[in-house]
Formats: C-alpha cells, sequence, structure tokens
C-alpha cells in the first residue's frame, strides 16, 4: 500500500512549529520542502528551523543548487531520507554517498523534463526517486500522470528504488498514481488547505487502499 506523507511547505519557524503539531495526532511519515531561494525562488524555513517529533519517518527534500554545502548538518540531523534534485548544479554522487554512509537514505528527485536515464547513475546508488510534478517552492500543481512512465524507466536503473510523487495529489488522482506504482504520495495543499486536515489524511489513505 503507498504511503501518505503530509508536506510542510513555510516560510517561518511559528507557522512550522503550528503545522507540525496539526499534523502531530495523526501522521506518520511527513515530507519537509526546503528550499535555497534560488533552484526554487520560494522562501522556505532553513535546516537550522526544523525539527521533528521522535515517532516520525522524517524526509527532507531539498530543493538546492549545490547539496554538498547541506550535507553535514543533514548528517548531523539524520532524518529518514533526503531528496537532491537531479538538476543540481554541481555532481550529486559524492553528496549521496556521504548521506548513505552516515546511514542515512537518499531519493533523487526528477522535475518532469528530465528524463531518468539522464540520472541513471545517481538513481542507482540511490534508496530511492521522486517525481516531481508540482511548481517548485509551492503547494499545488497538477498532478500529470502521463509522468507515471518514469516509474518503469526509474526501476529499470534500480529494481529496488522506492518511489516517490510531489504536486498535485488528491482525492481524485491518489488511487491512480498508488496503481501506477508510487509508492510515497506527498501531500501539501490537500492535506494543509483543508477544513479539517485530519480527515483529509483519512481520505487519501482509504483511496490508495481501494
Amino acid at each position: 500500500m503507498s504511503t501518505i506523507a503530509p508536506a510542510i511547505l513555510v516560510d517561518m519557524p511559528a507557522a512550522y512549529e503550528q503545522y507540525v503539531r496539526t499534523l502531530l495526532p495523526f501522521a506518520r511519515r511527513v515530507h519537509i520542502d526546503i528550499t535555497d531561494e534560488e533552484f526554487a525562488p520560494s522562501k522556505t524555513v532553513t535546516l537550522d528551523d526544523i525539527w521533528w517529533p521522535r515517532e516520525w519517518i522524517a524526509d527532507v527534500h531539498m530543493m538546492v543548487n549545490y547539496p554538498s554545502r547541506y550535507a553535514a548538518k543533514l548528517v548531523q540531523m539524520k532524518p529518514h531520507l533526503v531528496i537532491f534534485h537531479a538538476e543540481a548544479k554541481e555532481p550529486l554522487l559524492p553528496t549521496l554517498r556521504q548521506l548513505r554512509a552516515a546511514g542515512i537514505k537518499v531519493a533523487v528527485g526528477l522535475l518532469a523534463p528530465t528524463h531518468p536515464r539522464d540520472a541513471r547513475h545517481e538513481i542507482e546508488e540511490s534508496d530511492g526517486a521522486m517525481i516531481f510534478s508540482g511548481d517548485l517552492g509551492h503547494y499545488g500543481g497538477t498532478a500529470n500522470l502521463l509522468l507515471l512512465h518514469k516509474v518503469r524507466q526509474i526501476h529499470d536503473s534500480n529494481p529496488h528504488a522506492e518511489i516517490g510523487w510531489d504536486g498535485g495529489v488528491n482525492l481524485d488522482n491518489a488511487r491512480d498514481l498508488a496503481r501506477g506504482g508510487v509508492d510515497v504520495l506527498n501531500v501539501g495543499g490537500c492535506i494543509s488547505r483543508a477544513d479539517d486536515p485530519h480527515t483529509a489524511y483519512q481520505l487519501l489513505e482509504r483511496a490508495v487502499k481501494e
């Protein structure tokens, strides 16, 4: 069964804390968005601002041009998974290897135009890959289900890769994404903007079980 991971995309530490407390009663795995204001133009909290309850599985999505600048801090923080983008401005392999050597899982994010073969070596040395179909640094976007063809192509490079999806997940498409081979559905606005985030989360979980 696919996992629903609420995404935390905020620009102030107070808003981060507030949303963590909103998710605390029901979330088990979360997706924390960090930008450098260059790779993604919007501002978010920084690594120095984030924390998570001990019982959470925390994935950190680094929308940054220079992953190596953040490696030491991430090793210290020890999240469950760190996602760096194939489109970064420096080679990813050294940073991926550094984090894996520290016992942290890594995944490669792929923007819509990026073919998995263009990141084949990085995917081979990673624990997963994330198909991105959103609007960098913002909640929302459209889940372009045509990008599901990347699932097979990712598995051609790494049959054991965990497949994540980021962008536009909602009740209308969650079931199709799960059936299409996505293991982790990172969900932003569908939960954060809901009148009752807990109910929205439960409905998404129910959808991917069907």
